[in-house]
């Protein structure tokens, strides 16, 4: 079993209401449960952009950085359930691996925007994640799916 970040099978759940294409490597793999932390957190799509303020994933789940949408509410309790649920998901059905879309403040694996500069960081869901042992690959490291 594979988790894998909703918005990589080409579906309608960014935060703007569109879709990327979907990810050819990931359309043939059996087994996949796709997942969007931030609608399993409560967050309608469309919603505003949010971004995680003065942290990473880490921090955020330590309560020392915060997630702030683009009108400046505060989302990270929606974060961290959204996350936790994922969590919840991957333990239930014993996953092998997470692959996740990167740059997003819930799923990015290394790199996620502060203001309008990439920094280096894990979003909320990938941090919980790792944290708990699994093995997470970002959607730009989709060569050494089989590897």
């Amino acid at each position: 079993m594979i988790v894998v970040s909703t918005c990589l099978l080409g579906r309608k759940c960014r935060w703007d209401g569109q879709c990327y294409p979907p990810e050819k490597q990931l359309m043939n793999l059996p087994d996949l449960i796709a997942v969007c932390p931030e609608q399993l957190g409560g967050l309608p799509t469309p919603r505003e952009p949010a971004q995680i303020i003065d942290g990473n994933g880490f921090d955020v789940l330590n309560n020392r950085a915060r997630v702030i949408n683009a009108s400046g509410i505060d989302v990270t309790a929606e974060f961290i359930r959204g996350a936790t649920e994922v969590l919840k998901i991957a333990r239930q059905y014993n996953v092998e691996r997470i692959i996740l879309k990167e740059r997003s403040p819930s799923c990015a694996v290394h790199h996620l925007y502060q203001g309008k500069n990439l920094v280096a960081g894990m979003g909320v869901t990938c941090a919980l994640l790792k944290s708990e042992g699994f093995a997470i690959l970002s959607s730009e490291e989709l060569d050494k799916l089989h590897a």
